[in-house]
């Protein structure tokens, strides 16, 4: 939903030009860059599937073409960088020669969510750290935005997560990385320098 910007729907250019620029701060810094894009800025199937207008499987299908057409806007605006993308079984080997590969149609199967293809990618590509953007610059207790006591949190581990119901990342996702002992760092993607300052290590 954050490519919208300040639109409803849609791809705001700016904020993807944005991203992509940060990206390429990082490549220019020879991290290796695996991008897994949602698709709620273009379709939100939950409201449809309420509604009765489609069934459950069928909306997750329509989210999944949502993020193929995300993604080829992301590939898009990396090749305006001079950054290659990929996404294939070469992934590894794409990476290590720097280039940045963009993960589409979320895990290929309904009932799954992007974050659930994000911790799969990313485990599968042996990842040393999973990152979440989002709208806001970290994980609380209850909704900030609704909320004006909410309280955010440092640190957490997976477990408090899952007992606390925090709803930081789909519960499959949270299982994924704690299983394979991957770590997960959320971010506000609309701060200027936010990625690249989650990946020098300093306090995002």
């Amino acid at each position: 939903e954050a490519l919208a910007g300040n639109k409803d729907m849609g791809i705001d250019a700016q904020v993807l030009d944005q991203m992509s620029l940060s990206i390429a701060h990082l490549v220019g810094l020879g991290v290796q860059v695996g991008i897994v894009v949602g698709g709620g800025n273009l379709y939100r199937g939950s409201q449809l599937q309420k509604d009765g207008l489609v069934g459950r499987v069928t909306g997750d299908q329509m989210g999944m073409l949502a993020t193929v057409m995300n993604g080829l806007a992301m590939r898009d605006a990396l090749v305006r960088r001079n950054i290659e993308s990929y996404s294939s079984r070469d992934a590894i080997r794409h990476l290590s020669q720097g280039e940045v590969c963009v993960f589409v149609a979320g895990t290929g199967n309904p009932f799954f969510t992007t974050d659930t293809a994000a911790c799969l990618r990313g485990i599968e590509i042996e990842a040393n750290l999973i990152l979440k953007a989002t709208k806001v610059d970290g994980v609380y207790n209850k909704d900030p935005s609704k909320y004006e006591d909410a309280v955010k949190y440092d640190n957490l581990t997976f477990d408090q997560v899952l007992d606390e119901k925090l709803g930081v990342m789909d519960l499959t996702a949270i299982c994924l990385c704690r299983d394979h002992n991957v770590p997960l760092q959320v971010f506000d993607m609309n701060k200027s320098g936010a990625l690249l300052s989650v990946v020098m290590g300093e306090k995002e």
